[in-house]
């Protein structure tokens, strides 16, 4: 898919890393259902179901198997909506394990049990006494970067504009003409967490937490 495009069909991989010639670096992405992506936004991935972590394991499942079974919290899935995503073990046993998710289906149950199809058999057995988290691909379903708390990990800045539900290119890193609070001079970085909606602000060593993900290289237009 060409860069500042956006496609109703994947056309690459979730993720998919691009390169141009000058060095700038994009990511294949997909917009959330609501709203399409402004040029010039910064953009995280979706924000994290505090429902889909720590969940309880359904059954024993030994080594080698490439289905598992989780207990929903209070939250439903939607149809693949951890495809390309993590499952990872947090409680031991099977602690460490990072395994690739290839497909689940929908689950309206809040508390249902949720099947995951997964990429590679596991390496440790995970009994009932195991918990997991759900992690997706940071790239399905990438939103708005939030005033003032960041609900997940900044993926980059929508170079075009791309509609609810679509596919397109985001930018990873090179120079980019991003949205920016305030009037950072040049050389100063910027980054989260922000005082408007899809902008970056000047890096303030002062908040705790601060997340600096870029340098000002021009100042025009602020």
């Amino acid at each position: 898919q060409p860069l500042y495009t956006s496609s109703a069909t994947a056309v690459h991989a979730l993720g998919e890393r691009l390169v141009t010639s000058d060095g700038r670096v994009f990511r294949y992405a997909r917009c959330a259902t609501t709203p399409a992506l402004v040029a010039g936004n910064f953009v995280q991935s979706p924000a994290q179901i505090a429902n889909h972590q720590n969940l309880a394991v359904t059954a024993t499942f030994a080594i080698g198997a490439t289905e598992i079974g989780v207990t929903l919290g209070g939250t439903a899935a939607t149809l693949n909506q951890y495809a390309g995503g993590q499952a990872v073990v947090t409680i031991t046993p099977g602690i460490g394990q990072a395994l690739n998710i290839i497909s689940n289906p929908a689950q309206a149950t809040t508390n249902g049990t949720l099947t995951l199809t997964l990429a590679e058999p596991l390496r440790v057995a995970v009994p009932t006494t195991t918990r997991i988290d759900l992690v997706p691909n940071p790239y399905n379903g990438v939103i708005q970067v939030p005033v003032t708390t960041l609900t997940g990990t900044v993926m980059g800045v929508a170079t075009y504009i791309i509609a609810a539900a679509e596919y397109g290119w985001i930018q990873r890193s090179g120079l980019v003409g991003a949205l920016i609070a305030g009037t950072p001079a040049v050389g100063l970085g910027v980054g989260f967490p922000t005082s408007a909606a899809g902008a970056a602000v000047i890096d303030d060593a002062a908040t705790a937490g601060f997340v600096t993900v870029g340098t000002m290289a021009s100042t025009g237009g602020n």
